[in-house]
């Protein structure tokens, strides 16, 4: 199961690669950024205890905000990833209420 997800996560993020070209010097900075967000989501999924869960549950938090942020240039970019960050610790508050 593990390792029907992790290929198919694979899949549904090579389109990162489309569309890059006109801006090559940063595409290997941005394809490094899903593999830890695989790997923490693989840690949220796979926990078998409350702060291992919330050790998955703030990886994946980091790196929605680095993968939303990544193009810092454009405004709209910024503002999607303060939005994420904000959320995630909404997220938090939550999560931390309900354990």
């Amino acid at each position: 199961m593990v390792m029907g997800w992790s290929s198919s996560s694979w899949a549904f993020s090579s389109p990162l690669l489309g569309g890059l070209h006109e801006r090559r010097a940063r595409v290997p900075a941005l394809l490094r950024l899903p593999q830890p967000l695989r790997l923490f989501m693989l840690v949220l999924v796979l926990a078998d205890n409350l702060v291992v869960t919330f050790v998955g549950w703030e990886g994946v938090g980091l790196c929605s905000y680095l993968l939303i942020g990544f193009w810092h240039e454009k405004k709209s970019a910024c503002d999607a990833g303060r939005k994420a960050f904000v959320v995630n610790r909404i997220g938090d508050f939550g999560f931390l209420l309900g354990s």
